[in-house]
C-alpha cells in the first residue's frame, strides 16, 4: 500500500509544489472512506488540488461549482416526466459519480448546501420516494473561501461535521511560487497528468485500511480527547461521536501508509486538529481573545494520559 500511496502523492507533486501534507491528508481521507473540507483565499490551488487527486485515480471524476442559485436538483437530479413513455424518469445529478468537486461550496445557500448530508454519511440519494445508491468508491472533496469575504455562507454544523478533515492550504514559499510560474510558462501540468492506480486498486486500499488493528486503549484514548472538547470553558458545542469515528478511521490510513498494520498514539495526535478542529464551536468571548480550536485540541492533547500498551498486539 505504501507504494501505491506515494505514487498518488509524487503524481499530485507534478502539479502541485510544496503542497506535500495537503495531498497525503487528501488521499488519507480518500483511503479511509472519509470527506474532504479545503480552505483558504482564492488562488492558492484549492480547485487544482482536488483535479490532481481525481486524475491520480482512474475514478469518475465530476465536479459541482457551487453559485447563490444552484438549487438541490441541480446536485441530486431531477425526475422529469416523459410524455411518451408517461413516466418520470429519472436524471441523475452530478453528485452520482466517484471523486467529487464540490467547489466554493459555502457560495451556496444553507438550502443547496444541505442536499449533500445525505450523500455524504450514507452514500445514497433520497428522490420521489426512492434511495438510489452511490457508486464505490464515493469521496467528495470541497473547497472554500474564509467566510469572511462577502458573498459567502457559513456552512451548517451538520455539514461540517460530515467532513472526515478540514485542511488549510497556505500561501508557497518564494521559491516555490516562482517554480510555479516555471511550470505554467508553456503549459497547464494538469493536463499531461496520468492515473498511476485502478478504480479496483482504490477499493482495494480501503478494505486495506479497515484491516487495521486499533487497541482498545487507543479508543479510550480517542474518546479521551473527544470528550475533553465538550468539557472545555472556552468552547460552546465539542465533537460528536461521528468525530471520534473519524478519528479512528483516519488514524487506520495513516497507519498504513506508514507500513504498520496496527494504530499507535502518535497518529492520533497528529491527526486529531485536523479532524476536530472544524467540529468545535467556540463561545463568542473565546474568539475575540484570539482563541483559535487548534489551540484547544493540542492543549488538550498535551493533558491527555496518553496510552503505553503494546499496540501490536491481537
Amino acid at each position: 500500500m505504501h507504494q501505491k500511496f506515494e505514487a498518488i502523492i509524487s503524481n499530485i507533486e507534478k502539479v502541485m509544489i510544496g503542497k506535500r501534507e495537503v495531498a497525503q491528508l487528501s488521499a488519507i481521507a480518500m483511503m479511509a472512506g472519509g470527506h474532504v473540507l479545503l480552505e483558504d483565499v482564492p488562488g492558492v490551488g484549492k480547485t487544482m488540488m482536488v483535479k490532481a487527486l481525481a486524475k491520480s485515480v482512474g475514478a469518475e471524476f465530476k465536479r459541482i461549482q457551487f453559485t447563490p442559485d444552484l438549487l438541490p436538483s441541480d446536485v441530486i437530479g431531477v425526475s422529469i416526466y416523459n410524455p411518451k413513455t408517461l413516466q418520470f424518469e429519472f436524471r441523475p445529478g452530478p453528485i452520482l459519480g466517484n471523486i467529487i468537486l464540490a467547489d466554493e461550496i459555502n457560495r451556496t445557500s444553507p438550502k443547496t448546501q444541505s442536499a449533500l448530508l445525505e450523500s455524504m454519511e450514507e452514500a445514497t440519494i433520497s428522490i420521489d420516494g426512492q434511495t438510489i445508491q452511490i457508486p464505490k468508491p464515493f469521496f467528495v472533496m470541497a473547497t472554500q473561501n474564509p467566510i469572511e469575504y462577502e458573498g459567502t455562507y457559513p456552512l451548517p454544523e451538520a455539514q461540517l461535521d460530515r467532513f472526515m478533515l478540514k485542511i488549510r492550504m497556505g500561501y508557497p514559499s518564494p521559491q516555490e511560487e516562482v517554480e510555479v510560474l516555471r511550470r505554467a510558462e508553456n503549459n497547464e501540468p494538469i493536463i499531461t497528468l496520468d492515473s498511476v492506480i485502478s478504480l479496483d486498486e482504490l477499493l482495494e486500499l480501503q478494505q486495506e485500511v479497515k484491516s487495521v488493528y486499533v487497541e482498545d486503549s487507543i479508543k479510550a484514548y480517542i474518546v479521551q480527547i473527544a470528550r475533553a472538547t465538550r468539557k472545555v470553558s472556552e468552547v460552546y458545542l465539542g465533537v460528536s461521536p461521528r468525530a471520534s469515528i473519524a478519528l479512528m478511521k483516519a488514524s487506520q490510513a495513516y497507519a498504513k501508509i506508514q507500513n504498520r498494520d496496527y494504530v499507535i498514539p502518535d497518529d492520533v495526535q497528529y491527526l486529531a486538529p485536523f479532524v476536530f478542529a472544524h467540529r468545535i464551536i467556540l463561545r463568542p468571548e473565546a474568539r475575540y481573545e484570539g482563541i483559535t480550536q487548534e489551540v484547544i485540541i493540542n492543549r488538550i492533547i498535551n493533558k491527555a494520559v496518553v496510552p503505553i500498551k503494546r499496540y501490536a498486539e491481537k
